[in-house]
């Protein structure tokens, strides 16, 4: 008896260890494929890739972890727990239920295999036009739950109009009933790298829980509220959001979604493209917040020291630059030192003296010989126009012409935008360059990466697939899975109406490696019955009909189908809540995950019924030619 007992279990675990080595391998390789297929997420730069190299680095661990539990812990956890008595497939309730469905699904697609792979085709075609009509941009914009209102005024304001001006606008912001706060500054902070001037304000508007919103209300038509509410002369609006404001002022310094760069050498000129670049962008479709940089109007105290008469007062040019420096701009007396803080003493006129140019014509000066003469016998005051704010860039004096983009994807408006610009503007000055910056910077340059990797991730895969199979063939037709992968995830995006950007582009990548590994797991199987059938008929044509081809094809296919649905449900229910999802962060997670959901849908699908028809197609065709099948089973096996 006990003799007995000892050859059962030796025969359990015999084929325990026979079917571990014929997923093992395969689930390993899978999983392979899926950390190679996120090559790409690694090499991204910049913001994306500080976004998305967490991700990438946390699944790539996981996958290893899991590839190496796969092979190691789970056939040792299977042998303690696959035991006592155990009932046929057939007489799994789910197996049959499933099998109810496919069975005459795939012997139809088997009898039809042209039919079969045409729809295939069809459906793939009928992505280009969809993915073609489809909008770009850099990153899906995140909603951060609060607004950056910017609006700028004339360079030559005043801090008291310019403190009106702000008060006037936070008062009407307030009083949409969205707005929970409002919080705004005009000018620099006190930090060397703030560099604003005083005619530029920003306001940070904090609103209220969505709950508390008017029904049916959105943000963006807060935003469109706003912007029709604080339409104030001699100001222009820009609306952005604090966090990807300051990103964007740090690594492209554009505080928009879009600006345009003129590099020169004169001040004048580049101030003469970008007002024309400025009236030709003027109404254009999803040009919002339009902006020209002001590069001359600026208007400065010009003092000129009159040296003939200060001669004859008997002073020189330093006593009367002393006075203007003392009395109108202030000078440093001393510094007070209170516990550990310090402060600096100032003294120049009051405002009330100097609060115009006639004010200042008569500030004194005192003579050794002649008494106090006022400062217009010495010097000549009057006002100049000169550049704003000097801007330069790689040695090159700027101008910019900002703008932000609304109702309207990122990657449209700027072609459109770069097209009218072209046609007008034909040449420029000798020595003068135009540059696109801003999101759209950032865009080109993840576009660029994923051009330059995506291929060499295709590469990598198809290696992987034939250490797998040992077969240049059976490595091709399962890559084919790839494209037709990609179908699901077009429809998906197409009909959630999402922009491609590197959040779909992740998504996809992402959709690479699972089409594959689900294609792994058919072809183990179809393999499996090929040896069954070569076992009980021998490799030869003269041995084997269309009929019997057919009959183990569809036996490979239905085989095990209830893993195979597990595996692609298992991908889907993890992901499928991702669609629901309203938080913050939101805004980006959908766009990744709806290439997937539809990817694995249409990947399972041609897995299921293409693969087996191509399978069957291959196999007859080496049958007819060669007289045998090349049959991989020892590539799979061990």
């Amino acid at each position: 008896m006990n003799q007995e007992n000892k050859i059962k279990e030796e025969k359990r675990l015999h084929i325990i260890e026979q079917a571990c080595r014929q997923i093992g391998k395969g689930a390993f390789y899978s999983t392979i494929i899926i950390v190679a297929s996120f090559l790409p997420v690694f090499l991204l730069t910049g913001q994306e890739g500080k976004l998305f190299s967490p991700l990438a680095w946390t699944k790539t661990f996981i996958l290893l972890i899991d590839a190496f539990v796969a092979v190691t812990l789970v056939p040792v956890l299977i042998s303690f727990f696959l035991k006592g008595k155990f009932k046929a497939e057939t007489k799994n309730p789910v197996n049959n239920f499933l099998l109810k469905i496919y069975s005459p699904i795939i012997q139809w697609c088997l009898k039809w295999r042209k039919t079969t792979i045409g729809i295939n085709f069809i459906a793939l075609c009928i992505t280009v036009p969809m993915i073609v009509s489809l909008g770009s941009e850099f990153m899906p914009p995140l909603d951060e739950g609060s607004i950056l209102f910017m609006p700028v005024t004339m360079p030559d304001v005043s801090n008291s109009e310019v403190k009106r001006i702000l008060q006037v606008q936070d008062k009407i912001i307030k009083q949409v009933p969205e707005v929970l706060n409002v919080l705004g500054k005009a000018g620099r902070a006190s930090t060397a790298t703030d560099n604003s001037p005083i005619s530029m304000i920003e306001t940070i508007i904090l609103l209220k829980p969505k709950q508390e919103w008017r029904k049916g209300i959105k943000k963006e038509d807060i935003i469109n509220e706003l912007n029709a509410k604080l339409q104030i002369p001699g100001t222009v609006n820009g609306w952005t959001q604090p966090i990807i404001n300051r990103i964007n002022m740090l690594s492209t310094g554009i505080r928009t979604d879009v600006g345009v760069k003129i590099l020169g050498d004169n001040q004048d000129t580049l101030n003469e493209i970008a007002q024309k670049i400025k009236q030709e962008l003027t109404g254009m479709n999803g040009v919002k917040d339009l902006y020209a940089e002001p590069i001359t109007g600026g208007k400065y105290l010009d003092i000129k020291i009159n040296k003939t008469e200060i001669g004859r007062y008997g002073l020189n040019e330093d006593d009367v630059n002393l006075v203007i420096e003392a009395l109108i701009g202030g000078m440093n007396l001393t510094t007070t030192i209170e516990g550990r803080k310090r402060f600096s003493l100032n003294a120049r006129l009051a405002q009330d003296y100097r609060n115009s140019i006639e004010d200042i014509k008569r500030t004194i000066i005192h003579t050794r010989d002649f008494g106090p003469i006022p400062l217009s016998a010495v010097a000549d005051v009057n006002l100049s126009l000169g550049p704003t704010m000097i801007q330069s860039e790689n040695s090159l004096l700027r101008g910019t012409v900002l703008f932000n983009v609304r109702g309207r994807d990122l990657g449209s408006t700027v072609q459109d935008a770069q097209k009218k610009i072209n046609e007008t503007i034909k040449k420029l000055p000798k020595g003068y360059f135009i540059d696109w910056s801003g999101q759209y910077e950032n865009q080109i340059r993840a576009a660029n990466t994923l051009k330059l990797i995506i291929p060499v991730v295709f590469v990598i895969i198809f290696l992987v697939l034939y250490m797998v199979y040992k077969s240049v063939r059976e490595a091709f037709f399962s890559i084919v899975t790839v494209p037709f992968a990609l179908i699901g995830g077009v429809f998906m995006i197409y009909f959630y109406h999402v922009n491609l950007s590197v959040a779909v582009a992740v998504g996809f990548i992402a959709l690479f490696g699972i089409a594959v590994q689900t294609g792994i797991f058919m072809v183990i199987y179809l393999h499996e019955s090929m040896n069954k059938l070569v076992e009980l008929k021998g490799n030869s044509r003269e041995t084997i009909t269309d009929e019997e081809l057919r009959e183990y094809v569809y036996k490979g296919a239905a085989q095990r189908l209830r893993p195979k649905i597990m595996t692609v449900c298992v991908a889907l229910f993890g992901l499928v809540p991702v669609l629901w999802s309203q938080g913050v962060g939101s805004d980006v997670m959908i766009p990744i995950v709806l290439p997937m959901i539809g990817g694995v849908f249409t990947s399972s699908i041609h897995v299921l019924l293409t693969t087996p028809v191509v399978f069957e197609m291959t196999k007859r065709y080496e049958l007819n030619k060669y007289g045998k099948m090349d049959m991989v089973e020892s590539a799979i096996k061990h």
